[in-house]
């Protein structure tokens, strides 16, 4: 039987997704800021919209629950 089950519909719309992005892939106004870092994490909406860059993923988190969200992964 496959039947889809909606655990946590309360949460659905808080999930935001959290991934590391290149700063080589980003725009020049944000690799200037980002000089010497390699890597930054973005907080996304389940639509796209990026929310956030931080300098690491534990600060990507962080800030996603202080504003109620539930951040999630994305590899």
């Amino acid at each position: 039987m496959d039947a889809k089950v909606n655990f946590f519909p309360e949460s659905a719309e808080r999930i935001v997704y959290v991934r590391p992005v290149h700063v080589a892939d980003l725009p020049e106004e944000i690799r200037v800021q980002a000089v010497g870092i390699e890597t930054l994490y973005a907080v996304h909406r389940p639509d796209g919209e990026r929310l956030a860059l931080v300098r690491d993923r534990a600060l990507a988190f962080a800030l996603a629950r202080q504003n109620d969200l539930a951040p999630v992964n994305v590899h």
